[in-house]
């Protein structure tokens, strides 16, 4: 995925390096019109570009003060609580299947970004996955291609499969996913969830807590 929008980005660094090369030179007493001077500054300048550079990678990328301008994806880093409707057909009964509860975990760095989904039938991995950033048509989507191993109890009529999902991005007035997927035994369905903690649980809460903002 594009991990930043170029220009500001470029602007940025240029912008920070020109400030430190004056602000070293002006405390150290060095004067900048002598090359020797000059370029006595540049490993000091580079090695507080990297630091620099470091801290936002691990921290800063999510402060919402660096969001769409700089960095085009949310941070969508958290555990995710909702729902799935399959349109999957019981052959005995002829029925579809009642929702489902479901989490959604969602474990993202700036480089990095890993799914994980599970109900209570069966747990699912993504193994490629993206964002679909497109400010001008206002769409913010994940998308992930995910293989999926059911529980053994229901290993009869559910095999281990893969399938993609996309998942609109919503932020305003409440922090949602929601979107559809498909698989390879060609069934669809519906994914539906709400923002519940930037912790990342690793089994279905059984009470529902109160949703904080997803500006964090």
């Amino acid at each position: 995925m594009r991990n930043v929008n170029a220009r500001p980005f470029i602007y940025g660094i240029v912008t920070l390096s020109g400030f430190l090369w004056f602000a070293i030179a002006y405390f150290s007493g060095l004067d900048l019109s002598k090359a020797a001077d000059f370029f006595k500054i540049l490993p000091n300048v580079v090695s507080i570009d990297l630091f620099v550079a470091a801290i936002f990678l691990k921290w800063g990328w999510k402060l919402p003060i660096f969001q769409d301008w700089l960095v085009p994806f949310p941070n969508i880093s958290g555990t995710w609580k909702g729902h799935i409707v399959s349109d999957w057909v019981n052959p005995e009964t002829g029925q579809r299947i009642a929702p489902m509860s479901a989490m959604l975990t969602v474990k993202q760095s700036f480089f990095h970004l890993h799914c994980v989904l599970r109900t209570d039938e069966m747990t699912s991995h993504s193994y490629a996955e993206g964002f679909i950033i497109d400010p001008d048509r206002q769409l913010k989507i994940l998308a992930y291609t995910y293989t999926s191993k059911p529980r053994i109890i229901v290993s009869d009529r559910s095999r281990p499969h893969d399938g993609t999902a996309l998942l609109e991005i919503i932020q305003k007035p409440e922090p949602k996913l929601t979107g559809r997927y498909w698989t390879e035994r060609k069934t669809t369905g519906e994914m539906n969830f709400k923002f519940h903690s930037r912790d990342l649980l690793e089994e279905i809460p059984k009470e529902t807590e109160r949703h904080p903002i997803l500006n964090q």
